[in-house]
């Protein structure tokens, strides 16, 4: 079972590998960054309020940052995790294109699986308005339909415009 993920894993690489870059979620080259002047806060807040996210101003001396709840899901092992490695291969496939098109249609910020094989198995930062939607998204993963994983979800605040390095 340990081979078949360590291949699926490199086959995966490898294929990401030598698509164009607007077609991964690799950084792009600096000469493809566009960049975009900032969003004044005031028109960003509004605009996420008018769309149902929860946001709050945090000041400081010298700062302020525009806070807004995303809904950390973490995927857990669930209760049916004896698919031969046919339909494991086969259900991971899937549960790639999940995830991939929940990016793809600005539902998931970041994801990623954990290194360790514990209980938890992967997080991903949802960015929708309501725990609800998250939730209900998260629930159509095919991995979590089969019963090979399950969904947890909390509510996670961080400012906007943050980002990892």
């Amino acid at each position: 079972m340990k081979k078949l993920v360590l291949f699926l894993t490199v086959v995966l690489a490898f294929l990401s590998c030598n698509q164009p870059v607007e077609k991964t979620r690799g950084i792009p080259a600096p000469e493809r960054v566009k960049k975009e002047a900032p969003v004044p806060i005031d028109s960003l807040e509004n605009d996420l309020k008018e769309k149902g996210y929860q946001v709050f101003r945090h000041e400081t001396e010298d700062s302020t940052y525009l806070m807004q709840r995303y809904y950390m899901v973490f995927l857990k092992a669930g209760p049916n995790r004896n698919q031969d490695s046919t339909e494991v291969a086969k259900l991971q496939e899937q549960h790639l294109s999940h995830l991939s098109r929940m990016a793809d249609e600005g539902f998931v910020s970041l994801v990623g699986p954990l290194e360790e094989n514990d209980e938890i198995r992967g997080i991903a930062i949802y960015n929708t308005p309501t725990q609800k939607e998250a939730d209900s998204l998260a629930n159509l993963d095919p991995m979590v339909k089969a019963g090979r994983l399950k969904v947890e979800v909390h509510p996670w605040w961080t400012s906007k415009g943050g980002k990892l390095d």
